[in-house]
This record gives structure tokens, C-alpha cells and sequence, in this order.
């Protein structure tokens, strides 16, 4: 039965040598045409800056970190960025359902309930979304556009975001096993 299971998940999924092509692709086609490269914290930290505009201006042009992001075009949906996160959240939502994938349920081990499962995916995501600001970036901006840009700070970043989640699964492997 596990064999069955592993046969029908390689006609489900993407072979990751192809996705790791298409996403390199992808990555290229995106230096050339913007000249620059993904990321998707800068759309987050836009419509951030454009929400706090909108309800407390004053505030917004005195706070030194959130006046770099107010520009006269405020209106996050001027940002390419924003349309290349819903894109991802659209593409996503697409193949699972095109593959059967996609469900309203929450996995986890039958040594935990799902209200800890969702509690633990929150504070993970939380603490990465904290964690991408202090590095000046998430993981497709600050480690995969800066690795292929052949930037030092991408290889510095890249390892220390899969290095720091080595160390974190093993104290974490309950929540999951």
C-alpha cells in the first residue's frame, strides 16, 4: 500500500529537478525584464505602509522605517511585487486543486491535535516573517535572488535560514512526528 502511495505522488508532484529549472528560469526572466530579483517581504512591507498611510498619515510620514515605503503611487497594487505573491498564492491554489490535492484539513501526528498543529504554523510563520525583516529579506529575495546575483549576503542568508531550521526541527520534531 506504501508503494502505491509513492507511485501516485510522482504523477501528482513536479519533478524537483524541473521545478528547480523552472524556478531558475523564472528567477532570470525576472532580473531581465525588472532588474531585479523575487521576493516576496517587499510586497508585505508595501501594503503594510500603504494600510498605516491610509488610517493614520501623520503617523506614517514620521515613522522613519514606514516613510521609505510611501511614495505618490501609495497603492500597493502599483507594486509588481504584490502581483507576484498573488500569483503565487493563485498558482498554488490551482495545481493543488488541478492534482486532487486540495483539502480543508489539518495533517499532523496522532501524537498531537490539530489546534497545536495550527498554533505552532502560526508562531513558525510569525517568527519567519519577524525573522525575514531583520534579514533584509526572505528566502526568494535575500538567499535565491542574492545567491544568483553571486552576492555574498545570498550564501550567508541561505545558510543561515536552512542551517537555523536543522536546529530548530530537532527541538520542534514532536509537533510533527
Amino acid at each position: 500500500m506504501a508503494t502505491k502511495e509513492i507511485q501516485d505522488r510522482s504523477r501528482t508532484y513536479l519533478n524537483p529537478y524541473a521545478a528547480g529549472i523552472w524556478l531558475g528560469l523564472v528567477l532570470l526572466m525576472t532580473f531581465y525584464i525588472t532588474g531585479r530579483g523575487l521576493g516576496a517581504s517587499g510586497s508585505i512591507k508595501t501594503a503594510v505602509a500603504s494600510t498605516v498611510n491610509t488610517i493614520a498619515p501623520k503617523h506614517a510620514q514620521q515613522s522613519h522605517y514606514l516613510s521609505q515605503f510611501i511614495t505618490a503611487d501609495e497603492n500597493p497594487m502599483n507594486n509588481w511585487l504584490t502581483f507576484e505573491v498573488i500569483g503565487v498564492l493563485a498558482g498554488a491554489l490551482i495545481s493543488g486543486a488541478l492534482a486532487g490535492r486540495l483539502k480543508l484539513k489539518v495533517e499532523h501526528s496522532p501524537n498531537i491535535t490539530s489546534q497545536r498543529r495550527l498554533v505552532f504554523a502560526t508562531l513558525g510563520g510569525l517568527a519567519f516573517g519577524i525573522g525575514s525583516q531583520f534579514g533584509r529579506g526572505c528566502t526568494s529575495g535575500a538567499a535565491l535572488s542574492g545567491m544568483a546575483s553571486l552576492a555574498a549576503g545570498g550564501f550567508i542568508a541561505m545558510l543561515s535560514i536552512f542551517g537555523a531550521a536543522y536546529a530548530f526541527a530537532y527541538f520542534f520534531r514532536k509537533n510533527w512526528i
